[in-house]
């Protein structure tokens, strides 16, 4: 049990710092910076051929990212030793390894910065819709939820981006790929912290 609530405390720590470091990047970049027009990456870099490189946002949103990768790799460990369910833990782990990746290769660290980022982007939403292995109803069907959200609105932004992109932007698209990976990451830390839902699992999965 106690290896499951200490993954849960890492897992809440990793996207709290992940959602409060773009939000601190954000009001520490200097004018000009759009949540409509701007990628959450540019926080740290903009891609070639212009590179935009603005301090402290540069440092606090690379070093967040890398932070919450690192939390949600070894939170991975923890909740694996406690279910032993590979379909959850290999896609949660390959989303702690590509926010490692953007933390270490800002945007101007061509291409591995767009292979990192993708595979947060796809991993952390196939890690959503997979937590239904280790998560109880409620909460599970938030995690399936969140996780379609997520892929489905990458997968509108690169194959119909007429759809979605001119009303709320390539920033805007971006963060209701991420944001809602970041926000059912929370709600998996306080999932595994309680008591209520480890009595739970234990029944469950015993």
């Amino acid at each position: 049990m106690k290896r499951l609530k200490l993954s849960g405390v890492l897992y809440f720590l990793a996207g709290s710092i992940a959602l409060m470091g773009i939000i601190t990047a954000e009001a520490t970049y200097p004018a000009g910076y759009s949540t409509f027009n701007n990628e959450i990456s540019d926080l740290g870099s903009t891609k070639p051929p212009i590179i935009i490189i603005h301090q402290p946002s540069a440092g606090i949103f690379n070093v967040s990212m890398l932070l919450a990768g690192l939390m949600s790799l070894g939170a991975s460990i923890y909740q694996h030793l406690h279910f032993r369910k590979f379909l959850f833990t290999v896609p949660i782990m390959f989303f702690g390894l590509g926010l490692v990746g953007v933390g270490l290769f800002p945007g101007n660290i061509t291409p591995y910065h767009s292979m990192s980022s993708l595979l947060a982007f796809l991993s952390g939403g196939i890690a959503a819709i997979f937590s239904f292995k280790v998560m109880a109803a409620p909460f599970k069907y938030i995690g399936i939820a969140f996780g379609i959200i997520g892929i489905t609105t990458w997968v509108i932004a690169v194959f119909a981006t007429h759809l979605i992109v001119p009303f709320i932007g390539l920033g805007g698209t971006e963060r209701w790929v991420v944001y809602p990976i970041m926000l059912w990451l929370t709600g998996v830390g306080g999932y595994f912290m309680s008591n209520q839902s480890i009595n739970s699992n234990k029944k469950q999965y015993a």
